[in-house]
């Protein structure tokens, strides 16, 4: 797709939003000034303030940093961070914060909702694999770090950790909001932890990654999975199922630019990756006050279905770990429910996709 095409047009009138056909434009479409409910305008806010969170963290910290009096409890907050074992460990979960009013009005701007296809055993762990990654896992974030589209009453007893790169941890204050939401780092120790801690306690790992990050695209979604078998082995060694989640919409929030294999782009953004761990499409959506331009994420519907739990084998008698071929088998299942999902809902949440779904790494 042309980077100058528009991804998803949508009406901000008093009616519903409303998607019409993807077009190029030449010139920036500005959004009215009036005529739009109060709840398009606090949906606005709320996706807003999320985005600008990481930012005004940051800022506030080095603010703060500029007053000599503060600079005791600022060394003490910072110490604090390096011997801080809560990222590891499932985070600081604040529920009240889960069901923060200001999340209903996120998930409603695009809007996201949560389809369950079968009732979870609050007895046991899970190991939730989300696909697909898109820009920013927005799909990920509504569902599993908030209540904002009723987690917890579709699948009672369950408790989910989202996890994120552990580099989020080292961000001043931003790193106590996200672990207040339930969001924990997504290192080994973390997930054994997690899975460790009693019946219920659950993992959701954004399963392609960075690399996948590259990929997203609206109209499209290329999943990089082929390789990705360490969240299978620990679904294994923890008897946790391993339950698919596919997120209708992810790829569609956003545009980005062509990165085709070979280009200049992408061999930046590979080498960014090898050296950082993570890697920054090159992508673009809407502003506040128009259609074309800027980072908010275009509305367009997200629909995440969980389906239904992929039993794990038995580890035998003094086996530590999962042969190869345990985990290719579930990796087999998990590859083959996430086709299910996807076959079953794809004429009603991706109608206006370019291509079926494709596993491509």
């Amino acid at each position: 797709m042309d980077s100058s095409s528009e991804t998803l047009v949508v009406s901000e009138s008093v009616d519903k939003p409303v998607a019409t056909e993807k077009q190029q434009h030449r010139q920036v479409r500005w959004a009215p000034i009036r005529g739009i409910p109060i709840e398009r305008r606090l949906q606005m806010l709320a996706v807003c303030t999320w985005i600008s969170l990481f930012f005004a963290c940051l800022t506030l910290f080095a603010f703060m940093a500029t007053y000599k009096f503060l600079w005791p409890v600022l060394i003490a907050y910072i110490s604090f961070m390096f011997v801080d074992k809560a990222p590891e460990s499932g985070g600081r979960r604040f529920d009240r914060a889960r069901n923060w009013i200001i999340w209903r009005y996120f998930a409603d701007y695009f809007p996201v909702q949560l389809i369950k296809e079968q009732d979870l055993d609050p007895k046991k762990n899970y190991v939730f694999g989300y696909a697909p990654h898109g820009i920013i896992s927005i799909g990920a974030l509504t569902n599993f770090a908030t209540e904002a589209t009723g987690f917890s009453e579709k699948f009672p007893g369950i408790t989910p950790s989202l996890l994120t790169l552990t580099s989020n941890f080292r961000i001043p204050f931003y790193r106590d909001l996200i672990m207040s939401l339930g969001i924990a780092a997504v290192s080994r120790l973390s997930c054994e932890s997690i899975l460790s801690s009693g019946p219920g306690r659950s993992i959701v790992i954004v399963v392609g990654g960075a690399a996948e990050s590259l990929k997203a695209r609206p109209g499209i979604a290329d999943l990089v999975l082929r390789k990705r078998l360490g969240f299978i082995r620990l679904a294994i060694k923890h008897g946790a199922p391993l339950v698919p989640v596919f997120s209708f919409g992810e790829n569609e929030l956003y545009d980005q630019l062509d990165n085709s294999k070979g280009s200049k782009v992408f061999m930046y953004q590979k080498k960014m990756q090898s050296l950082l761990g993570f890697t920054m499409p090159l992508f673009h959506a809407r502003g506040i006050f128009n259609y074309d331009v800027g980072l908010i994420p275009f509305r367009h519907h997200i629909s995440t279905v969980v389906g239904k739990p992929i039993p794990v084998p038995n580890l035998e008698e003094g086996q530590t770990e999962p042969t190869q071929e345990q985990v290719l088998q579930v990796q087999k299942l998990y590859i083959e429910e996430l086709y299910f999902i996807y076959n079953k809902y794809k004429d009603v949440y991706a109608k206006d996709r370019k291509q079926e779904l494709r596993i491509t790494d």
